[in-house]
């Protein structure tokens, strides 16, 4: 991300005391955020061994501020051996989170905190140091793929599709304009989608472009608004400092008019003193986001808002506080249709450098990482969406120039089942869903808060069972079939135990067993914990099981698993704490069907004379 945040202008030096007249010129580059050619000056004082604590500090932080954190921990490294600020130590950790060290960043990250205990990035740390393995283990919310719409080794980031299939981007691969340092200007550029996800090839959107720095982008709903970032320099915005001209970064507006960009004007919120970019536009147009350093936001550069009237004028710029800011750094907002929020940032729980967040701003909450592989140990950053199309894109460095990927979203419905008692309609806290895969492998088990709900997020495209249990209750199974909702609900109502107990027998359901064979298996066991509750709250009840086969087989081969079948089943009821005196079984074969069929019987006749019996003796 070199080139981005050398263009972006939304880095605040974090000054030290030990400038010198050796440092000047290197010092004024850094200032302007001309970060390259600052490392070429302060790497000349440490070839002429005039180096000390701060250059090393100013060396780290200017490759920190182009994003090589190889290089920037190196001279971290160095700069600590005298004892600096708490804010190096953080910059040292992230450096070497970026690289995939993270016991070693948390070493930084316990003497950050240990400095600042009650800064925000502190706090997070201490709450979970090791949290790698979780963020690992999360649901797979997108698929990621290179886009073909990349330059071969330029800068290419800040991909937003509008809804005629327009897709807006900045890019480095016109060489030919270059700053005083040789650092080529970003420039805006579009391409057409096709409806394969392909490109057709990327042209400048000259009328926006200068011969400066030109964006990212916001593009309206209806196409005909842009808002675009754009270095000072190309209106004279700047202030004049000793060695270079201080320019900041700006917010524009233009609108479409026969086919072209025109009416270019700047928002009146740009400053001379602070920078302003990245903008997103929320749907209805009301609502611009951008990330900028102004006054009164928590941190280096925070996501802030401001109202669009109706009139052409702006409300007063609101940053949008902890929930989304962290005292570090926070850039690239996206804002949905449905009101979330992507954004990048550098000072939450992620693998390293920039990581991609997003933030329900609806329902509130913590920002949630959307994990691999749109994250990587690299920084990842610029995150847009397009709900009629349903496809995203993000732009990442971790092949080793910023490119643009697409994010395509895996298809998750939220299912929901709410637990209640049959009669009395009570919702019921404790009770046991566990969610099963079409195979019937159990996947996970919740138990039910005080409101009687449980949630899973699972996959749309596929099958799911939900097994629903609480003591003194009959345990209930729901098939969850595939759905493209993005949320299924479903009222689970059990019936008490004591229900199952009819005038001469207990009514279960079917006690299975694999074919041929006459061990319990887990759904007939969880049946038989049923018999085992009420023998419990029954303690006179005595049982006689039956069990009975289909006509399949020799009567006496039946006869003679159907003997095995009614053993395993007393046995099983014993397993369990019921005296041997209050229950017995006897196999009666294919001699007592339940539907009279002889051999002609079908699947279903047949599986309804495949039964077992739980007969009461004595209650």
């Amino acid at each position: 991300m070199k080139k981005i945040y050398i263009a972006a202008g939304l880095l605040m030096a974090l000054y030290g005391n030990s400038q010198t007249k050796d440092t000047q010129k290197a010092d004024a580059l850094y200032e302007n955020s001309r970060y390259t050619a600052a490392i070429e000056e302060y790497l000349g004082l440490v070839n002429k061994n005039k180096a000390d604590a701060y250059v090393y500090k100013q060396l780290a932080d200017s490759y920190y501020s182009v994003f090589n954190m190889a290089d920037a921990a190196t001279w971290y490294a160095k700069a600590i051996e005298e004892k600096q600020d708490a804010e190096t130590y953080y910059r040292y950790a992230v450096a070497l989170r970026a690289q995939g060290k993270y016991a070693e960043a948390n070493q930084q990250m316990d003497t950050f905190a240990s400095m600042l205990p009650n800064d925000q990035r502190a706090q997070l740390h201490k709450s979970n140091p090791d949290y790698i393995p979780a963020l690992n283990k999360q649901n797979k919310l997108f698929d990621a793929a290179e886009a073909d719409v990349n330059s071969t080794d330029k800068s290419d980031f800040g991909a937003v599709l509008a809804n005629d299939n327009t897709l807006y981007f900045v890019s480095t691969r016109n060489i030919s304009a270059t700053d005083d340092y040789g650092q080529p200007y970003i420039d805006i550029y579009s391409a057409v989608r096709n409806e394969n996800g392909s490109f057709s090839e990327a042209v400048a959107v000259n009328e926006l472009n200068t011969r400066f720095h030109d964006g990212p982008v916001a593009i309206s709903a209806d196409g005909n608004t842009i808002y675009f970032a754009r270095d000072g320099h190309a209106d004279g915005n700047y202030v004049k400092g000793s060695k270079v001209k201080l320019a900041q970064i700006g917010l524009y507006k233009a609108t479409k008019t026969d086919g072209k960009w025109q009416n270019i004007t700047a928002l009146p919120f740009n400053s001379t003193a602070y920078s302003v970019g990245s903008p997103s536009l929320s749907a209805d147009g009301k609502t611009l986001y951008f990330a900028s350093n102004m006054p009164g936001g928590l941190g280096d550069t925070d996501i802030w808002k401001v109202s669009v009237n109706s009139d052409g004028t702006y409300g007063t710029p609101v940053n949008l506080g902890k929930e989304v800011n962290t005292p570090g750094k926070e850039n690239f907002p996206f804002i949905t249709d449905d009101n979330v929020l992507y954004f990048a940032s550098i000072s939450r729980l992620g693998y390293g450098g920039f990581d991609i967040f997003k933030a329900d701003l609806i329902k509130g909450g913590e920002a949630v990482n959307l994990g691999k592989p749109v994250n990587s140990e690299k920084d990842d950053f610029s995150f847009s969406f397009n709900a009629q199309k349903n496809v995203g894109y993000f732009s990442s460095n971790r092949s080793g120039a910023d490119n643009i990927y697409t994010a395509n979203p895996v298809c998750r419905v939220e299912a929901i089942a709410t637990v209640t008692d049959v009669k009395t309609g009570k919702l019921m806290a404790d009770a046991k869903v566990a969610i099963l895969d079409n195979r019937n492998n159990v996947i996970e088990t919740k138990k039910t808060g005080s409101n009687g709900v449980v949630s899973y997020d699972v996959d749309c495209d596929t099958d799911y069972v939900l097994e629903v249990s609480k003591a003194g209750y009959d345990s209930a199974t729901f098939v969850i079939a595939k759905t493209q909702e993005k949320q299924v609900v479903v009222p689970v109502a059990l019936k008490p135990v004591n229900e199952l107990i009819k005038e001469t027998h207990i009514e279960l359901a079917d006690i299975n067993f694999e074919f041929g064979k006459s061990n319990i298996t887990r759904e007939g066991a969880q049946e038989l914990d049923k018999l085992v509750e009420i023998m419990n709250d029954y303690p006179n009840m005595v049982i006689y099981v039956k069990a009975h086969t289909d006509t399949k087989g020799s009567a006496s081969y039946n006869m003679a698993l159907s003997e095995k079948r009614a053993q395993a089943t007393v046995s099983y009821i014993i397993s369990k704490g019921i005296s041997k005196d209050r229950i017995t079984g006897k196999g009666f074969g294919e001699t007592e069907p339940k539907v009279n069929c002889g051999e002609n019987c079908t699947d279903n006749q047949n599986a309804a004379n495949r039964r077992s019996e739980f007969l009461i003796v004595k209650k």
